[in-house]
């Protein structure tokens, strides 16, 4: 018997001891960190999705993850359900090892730019869920806020700590890698300040989904059908919701990036009217901060990635540089267009 074989038995013997469903057939699905995802048809036609956590991932923090989603799509978020295995828990332990079974959401995972009613779709489903979480208890782990607190030396400390890495992978593309770490460099000693002084004195802070990617989104026909893989963290909503309006697949590739972004916040607001205008507004300045302090696909090769997921990450780098010019050249035009849709009832 084959690994993937041997894998897939595996599989549909937990399935059918833990939560008496019936596998019909068990396929890998080549993505996930913590987990070994697979898909499954079952005998009576049901969809499912099943992740086997790895040896060293954070099982306390999987259960306050799938507690999370639970609570949200109890308030009707769009979510896919996570089962209950036989003796009512969220995971399960078999086999040697944790697992957790979903329903699989209809659509799938889009990464191109987004459309104006996909990102409306968006902003309608983090409003809705961002005002459930409000009442959430606050989780343990908290959400990284270097973009708020981090001081701009460590940041050009770690520009050359990129640098020194990059030409010990012989990095292929060493020249223009260096250009645009010492634009950011430029970019984080003139604008940091100027762009943390423009912010609120405080944040709101409570529970958040935390990794509310375009990645751990299911859409269908520019709706979205599913909020998958809840990292569950402590964190500042305004930081959710720009990092998702301000999306750099979106903003480096679409000319429509600013009125996406305008209509995420707005349907986000109709849905979560209690986060302060001000909040609002300071979403381009929150994600262009986090995009400043991030260096994250700079480099690759340390993640031992598939080569197609190592390509799509130096993309993601490419798209974040370009994404930082676009918003730190229009951000004048965006507190005019967010000024607006307050007068417009849009209450940014």
């Amino acid at each position: 018997m084959s690994e993937a074989d041997w894998n897939a038995a595996v599989t549909a013997d937990v399935l059918e001891e833990r939560y008496g469903v019936v596998a019909l057939v068990v396929e890998p699905v080549h993505m996930g960190t913590d987990t070994v995802n697979r898909r499954v048809l079952t005998d009576d036609g049901l969809r499912l999705f099943v992740k086997e956590y790895r040896s060293d991932a954070d099982l306390d923090a999987a259960r306050t993850a799938w507690d999370m989603s639970e609570y949200c799509r109890a308030a009707g978020v769009p979510i896919p359900r996570v089962w209950d295995d036989a003796d009512g828990n969220l995971i399960t332990i078999a086999q040697g090892s944790a697992w957790a079974l979903v329903d699989e959401a209809p659509g799938r995972v889009t990464t191109s730019a987004m459309t104006v009613p996909l990102a409306e779709s968006i902003g309608a489903a983090m409003g809705r869920m961002h005002r459930v979480l409000a009442a959430y208890p606050l989780p343990k782990s908290v959400q990284q806020s270097r973009w708020r607190t981090g001081t701009v030396e460590d940041a050009l400390a770690k520009c050359d700590t990129v640098m020194a890495t990059a030409m010990r992978q012989e990095h292929e593309s060493l020249e223009q890698l260096r250009a645009d770490l010492d634009q950011r460099r430029e970019d984080l000693q003139n604008h940091v300040h100027r762009l943390r002084e423009h912010l609120p004195e405080t944040l709101v802070e409570q529970a958040l989904h935390a990794d509310l990617s375009r990645t751990n989104l299911i859409v269908l026909a520019d709706i979205v059908t599913g909020v998958i893989d809840f990292r569950g963290a402590t964190g500042m909503p305004a930081w959710e919701l720009g990092r998702a309006a301000f999306d750099p697949r979106t903003v480096a590739t679409s000319r429509e990036w600013d009125t996406c972004a305008l209509a995420m916040v707005s349907a986000y607001h109709a849905q979560n009217p209690s986060l302060p205008p001000a909040e609002l507004r300071a979403c381009a300045r929150i994600a262009l901060l986090y995009m400043l302090f991030s260096f994250y696909g700079a480099t690759t090769a340390e993640y031992d990635l598939p080569q197609e997921a190592e390509a799509d990450l130096s993309r993601h780098w490419n798209e974040r540089q370009t994404t930082i010019r676009r918003l730190l050249n229009h951000l004048g035009d965006l507190d005019d267009a967010f000024a607006r849709l307050g007068e417009g009832g849009g209450g940014a």
